[in-house]
């Protein structure tokens, strides 16, 4: 057994691997990793018997999520639901896999973590790389030229995965995008309303959205002397500012894509300037700028934007940033992201004792205009102007599980309104009458699966589950024809007759 000796050598080198990290504090990423490699190497001796062993653990860059994380997430994606219905938008599904095709030629540089399915014989397939491409390809397909929907689902890239970062490869987006001919900037504006509306209402800390569109960065492209053919690949350059200083970004410009140095500083120059309705005014009158048709219609677009988010009354959280290029290829007009800034996350890091210090989330919505794709998928190459929006859920969702973390507060994981409970043995069939008429009546109710439970061990089961009332029977109260009503947070009990107890439960749950 050459092999096993030399697989049981590997996993005492692999085990020092993984100690010495956790000695050192590494990341969490990095220990998990070498933790998986010391699994799957005890896999290949497998156990006593012989058998193989199987590894218990999720795919890389995908998690599972427990009754309370759950519960938080579900109030994350209701505040969100309940803002694009608020806006008047409708629904719709589309396939988790897209034919290859579809999705081929749509990203740019990140066409390469797209996932390829094997071939079943017949169609080369892709798991959905985002909701925007089968949106564009649903609306060629169905010929629909005019509708504002929501989609709530999930996307897969292949990523390298940070997990504390709430970057997965399997995650969730929530879009929302307008496709209709309508007049300039009014849909686009509506769109920054409701990322404003939904960052304020998760109260996540400061934010900012930065604004900027891809006809001004083209033109900027133009005058600095970058070449048409080089567009595209120094927006994706310019793209990764968020993440990388300039000197990085300018390095990558000229070393890796080969564009002059001073192409590279005139751009420079431009990406460090933000501001309002001004900084647009300015650059129309700019020597260089006013030299391109494509800048001067975006920065006029720009400027009629912002007369819009004043009346919208967002003006204060937008920001005009030449810097922001989003890498996707199929952006033609107005781009923007909603990112939390520092300051904000810092802040929310001291409240909660500075157990949010690890979370450096950024970017937590993003979108634009993208007028041409639907006509990629037409036949006739038919346009249907689009504009959108997508929420980054999962990087949201990283910062609310750790403010509830740090606070002390209880997630309730379930929404049961009462319990009900018998003081004496013997009255399992007096509980699941009375639980029946409760749930008859639309009221949230369980009972321990048990014929004769401890009284303390039912109470104390509500305590622990945050569920506010308990309904006591017992062989008087049944004489009486009452029930027992005790309030679980102050203890105080009443005697409410039968007739009048489904009314007493429903008042005082919509008092809570």
């Amino acid at each position: 057994m050459a092999d096993k000796a030399q697989i049981q050598e590997a996993i005492k080198v692999q085990g020092e691997v993984v100690r010495k990290l956790k000695s050192e504090k590494a990341s969490k990423e990095q220990i998990d990793e070498e933790v998986s490699k010391l699994l799957q190497l005890k896999a290949q001796i497998g156990g006593d018997d012989g058998k193989h062993q199987f590894v218990l653990k999720t795919a890389k860059g995908t998690r599972d999520y427990n009754p309370k994380q759950m519960a938080i997430r579900e109030k994350v994606f209701n505040t969100i639901l309940g803002c694009f219905k608020r806006h008047g938008a409708e629904t719709i599904d589309t396939p988790v896999f897209e034919l290859k095709e579809t999705l081929t030629g749509k990203y740019g540089e990140d066409s390469k973590l797209i996932y390829d399915l094997k071939d079943q014989g017949g169609e080369l397939l892709s798991l959905r790389y985002d909701l925007t491409v089968p949106f564009a390809r649903y609306l060629a397909m169905n010929k629909i030229t005019n509708i504002k929907r929501y989609h709530i689902a999930k996307v897969y890239r292949r990523d390298n995965p940070a997990m504390t970062r709430g970057r997965y490869r399997e995650f969730y987006q929530c879009d929302f995008d307008i496709a209709g001919q309508y007049d300039a900037m009014i849909p686009d504006a509506e769109c920054l309303k409701i990322v404003y509306e939904i960052l304020s209402e998760l109260d996540i800390g400061d934010f900012r959205i930065k604004v900027n569109d891809r006809r001004i960065l083209d033109g900027m492209f133009a005058v600095c002397g970058v070449p048409d053919d080089k567009f595209r690949t120094i927006c994706s350059t310019v793209d990764k500012l968020d993440k990388m200083p300039w000197e990085e970004v300018r390095k990558e410009m000229v070393s890796e894509k080969g564009l002059s140095e001073e192409a590279a500083d005139q751009i420079g120059e431009y990406v460090s300037l933000q501001g309002g309705m001004e900084l647009a005014e300015r650059l129309l009158q700019d020597q260089k700028m006013s030299q391109s048709k494509q800048a001067c219609a975006g920065l006029t677009d720009i400027k009629l934007l912002f007369s819009y988010l004043q009346l919208f009354q967002v003006t204060d959280k937008v920001v005009f940033d030449l810097s922001l290029a989003r890498g996707l290829d199929y952006y033609t007009g107005i781009i923007y992201e909603g990112v939390l800034t520092q300051a904000g996350i810092a802040a929310e890091a001291q409240n909660g004792s500075g157990a949010e210090e690890s979370v450096s989330v950024g970017s937590v919505a993003g979108g634009g205009r993208y007028d041409g794709l639907v006509g990629m998928f037409d036949p006739k190459g038919r346009k249907v102007p689009c504009v959108g929006v997508s929420i980054g859920i999962e990087r949201i969702f990283s910062i609310m599980e750790q403010k509830a973390e740090a606070s002390a507060q209880r997630v309730r994981t379930t929404e049961v309104q009462v319990m009900v409970v018998s003081a004496q043995k013997n009255l399992l069939e007096e509980r699941l009458k009375l639980l029946t008429e409760l749930w008859n009546a639309g009221i949230k109710a369980e009972v321990i699966y048990k014929k004769n439970p401890k009284l303390l061990s039912q109470l104390q089961y509500c305590e622990d589950s945050g569920i506010p009332l308990v309904a006591i029977l017992g062989e008087q109260e049944l004489k009486d024809g009452v029930v027992k009503l005790r309030a679980v947070a102050t203890r105080e009990e009443a005697d409410i007759s039968r007739a009048d107890l489904i009314a007493e439960i429903k008042r005082r749950t919509s008092e809570a």
